[in-house]
């Protein structure tokens, strides 16, 4: 029989505040528990609004501690409760001033397993981040989970083909992908960009985006998250533009040997043709 493992995204507009915003995602992985998922993620700075898009210090109050805040406690109850793996991105304070772009990664069974920090910070219009944001020092780990090898990667770090081919050389079988990102050129870099990584690096790839428009500015977040197989096929259809969604896909783990055997491109690296990619 093949190996199946049934995989959640959860896609959110703002509702106006943290509580409700939680209370909401709370809800969505219920919906994803009860359709079998074993494994859910959620978007980028999921109990907030996308702040970025300005350079406010008020903002500076969405941080907690991770694991030591109250959203990973609460979350390793919802965890627990159902059974499932969770991604849950936030934002981290380490100490006052000291502040990332986090997503910490629960097993099952409710235990905390570590975090991301999120590593290419970008800074241009609309995508404020280095005003918040030191760039993530933790490199990129894999958490061995109820469900296998995961790692994750988050929004604009997608265009550094580096930390994908990192996570897929520690033995990454799905790879998540929370993301706030907005229409224009980044809705077509969208559509291209996860299928071909998970083309390049032969794994999954769960691709997380809010929705709707925020009072901090006119980023229209376009939704349609989707999960990519290493072919670069969708596994599904992907969400909607406009709305609040839930998507659980089947993901066959069958798969990912299947395509390695066919096209053999960890074989076929020259690591020692490389040493000029990591010069400053």
């Amino acid at each position: 029989m093949p190996e199946i493992v049934r995989a959640g995204l959860v896609q959110q507009a703002w509702t106006g505040d943290k509580d409700s915003m939680t209370a909401a995602a709370v809800a969505h992985i219920a919906t994803a528990a009860s359709a079998g998922a074993q494994v859910v993620c959620l978007q980028e700075l999921f109990y907030g609004p996308y702040f970025c898009q300005v350079q406010d210090a008020d903002y500076y109050s969405y941080t907690e501690a991770i694991p030591d805040g109250p959203t990973t406690a609460l979350m390793q109850d919802v965890a627990r409760q159902h059974g499932v793996v969770l991604v849950i991105p936030m934002y981290e304070a380490e100490q006052a001033g000291v502040y990332y772009n986090t997503a910490a990664v629960i097993d099952a069974d409710g235990t905390y397993l570590g975090k991301y920090r999120k590593n290419h910070i970008p800074q241009v219009k609309g995508f404020w981040e280095k005003f918040y944001f030191r760039p993530g020092n933790l490199g990129y780990p894999i958490f061995d989970t109820a469900v296998g090898r995961i790692g994750v990667y988050i929004c604009y770090d997608r265009h550094f083909p580096e930390g994908w081919r990192a996570l897929g050389l520690a033995g990454a079988r799905i790879v998540f992908n929370p993301s706030a990102t907005s229409r224009g050129l980044s809705s077509y870099l969208w559509r291209l960009e996860q299928p071909a990584a998970a083309v390049a690096n032969e794994y999954y790839i769960g691709a997380i985006n809010r929705v709707g428009v925020e009072p901090l500015g006119d980023n229209d977040f376009y939704g349609g998250s989707y999960f990519v197989d290493p072919r670069g096929q969708l596994v599904g259809a992907a969400a909607a533009d406009d709305a609040d969604e839930v998507i659980v896909r089947d993901l066959d783990m069958d798969k990912l040997t299947e395509v390695r055997d066919l096209w053999q491109f960890y074989r076929d690296r020259r690591p020692d043709s490389y040493d000029s990619l990591v010069i400053p």
